[in-house]
């Protein structure tokens, strides 16, 4: 089991920037494959960057691409997604995964997921 607990959501002005932390605990060794998603009201669960750190390979969605980058502290089994240049459509709730599979990398199938930390980005 792998727990993920993620931090540093909050309230921001467009244009401005935050930084989410997800902290994995457990067995770690089963989070070789990170990913951040995010769920707005009233949508589905999207994909936002992804990571599969055994061969260093890295993925964006396309709305986000060129503004948040996605990044780990493997010390602290931490992984961070570094959003600049926020948009009032980025507001949602943010969630980490875990996985040691690398096909799911962009998907939502994910073993093990966080609960989530809430984005609100002002205009």
């Amino acid at each position: 089991q792998v727990q993920l607990v993620e931090s540093g959501g909050g309230l921001v002005q467009a244009g401005g920037s935050l930084r989410l932390s997800c902290a994995a605990s457990g067995r770690t060794s089963s989070s070789s494959v990170m990913g951040w998603f995010r769920q707005a009201p009233g949508k589905g669960r999207e994909f936002v960057a992804g990571a599969t750190w055994n061969d260093g390979h890295i993925y964006y969605a396309d709305s986000v691409k060129g503004r948040f980058t996605i990044s780990r502290d493997n010390a602290e089994n931490t992984v961070y997604l570094q959003m600049n240049s926020l948009k009032p459509e980025d507001t949602a709730i943010y969630y980490c995964a875990a996985d040691e599979r690398p096909w799911v990398v962009a998907s939502l199938t994910y073993a093990y997921w966080g609960q989530g930390t809430q984005v609100t980005v002002s205009s």
